[in-house]
């Protein structure tokens, strides 16, 4: 399965998607492997790992607790999906999202940080926190200036500093479903690198 998901991210690196061909459980199968390898990594290290969803709507959350004794190192996913939610759970910039919309760089960085924040509790867990998150347009058509599979996944990882908070910008094709798949599998494809496995 390591050899297919290499195949799998050399392909994706080519040409910013997941092929036509991979299916969703595939997809679910390479999420779960990484997720396997993410949370082992966090709990040897002492890290924890949350989220803050827009256009995956918990499924980043499931990758996670898929995964049995997830519960040592996952604390929750904020699935805010409207606009407001994004501005009052998470505290993302609300003129931010006036202008830009949901679907821009900075609004997944501020879910990512947002995230952080508020599942930073108890005190001892501050600076052990790593924050995801995903807002786009899964589709099938655009969202105003918007084009389906258009997606912004943000981290926020502890540093010296504070935190570090990050945006990659996907582009995606398929179906609604295979494009919030996709992010998931991105996501997690992408902190397992950050991570250094």
């Amino acid at each position: 399965m390591a050899g297919a998901m290499a195949e799998s991210a050399s392909t994706m690196a080519e040409n910013g998607t997941v092929g036509e061909a991979q299916s969703i459980e595939q997809l679910r199968m390479q999420c779960d492997e990484l997720a396997e390898r993410i949370e082992a990594t966090c709990r040897t290290r002492g890290l924890f790992v949350c989220c803050a969803e827009s256009l995956t709507g918990g499924l980043l959350a499931d990758a996670f607790v898929r995964i049995p004794g997830a519960s040592d190192v996952f604390l929750g996913s904020a699935v805010t999906y409207a606009i407001a939610a994004k501005a009052h759970i998470l505290g993302v910039d609300s003129g931010l999202l006036e202008r830009e919309g949901a679907v821009h760089p900075d609004v997944a960085k501020q879910m990512a940080v947002g995230a952080v924040a508020a599942y930073s509790v108890p005190a001892a867990r501050r600076g052990r926190v790593l924050g995801l998150s995903t807002t786009g347009v899964a589709g099938p058509g655009p969202d105003g200036d918007k084009p389906a599979g258009l997606v912004y996944v943000g981290f926020a990882v502890p540093s010296p500093h504070g935190l570090d908070a990050q945006a990659e910008e996907l582009h995606l094709a398929g179906t609604r479903e295979q494009v919030r798949h996709q992010v998931v599998f991105r996501v997690l494809e992408s902190l397992a690198s950050r991570l250094g496995i």
